[in-house]
Formats: structure tokens, C-alpha cells, sequence
């Protein structure tokens, strides 16, 4: 019975998980920024090469 008491008040797990989601959080956050600037940046590329030809 104590194992059990032990394991429900130890936080280090949740604080692990936490951490795990905020660096998730994060990572999504840059895979959505670079791929829309790689978007854009492609669209100019073309826009450019359109024009010099």
C-alpha cells in the first residue's frame, strides 16, 4: 500500500510529460513556420525565374 501512496504523490513523471508536450508544442510551432515560408519563398523563386526568362 505504501508503493502505491509513493507512486501517486511522485511528480517527476508529470513533469517529464509536460516538458515532453511543450517541446511537441514548440516543434509544430516551427514545422508550420518553415513550411509556409518555404511556400513562399518558392511562389518568388518562380515568380523571379518567370521573369528573367
Amino acid at each position: 500500500m505504501t508503493i502505491l501512496k509513493r507512486f501517486f504523490k511522485d511528480q517527476s513523471g508529470a513533469t517529464a510529460i509536460e516538458y515532453a508536450l511543450i517541446a511537441a508544442g514548440i516543434s509544430m510551432a516551427i514545422v508550420a513556420a518553415v513550411n509556409g515560408l518555404g511556400t513562399t519563398l518558392g511562389s518568388k523563386y518562380t515568380t523571379i525565374n518567370t521573369s528573367l526568362k
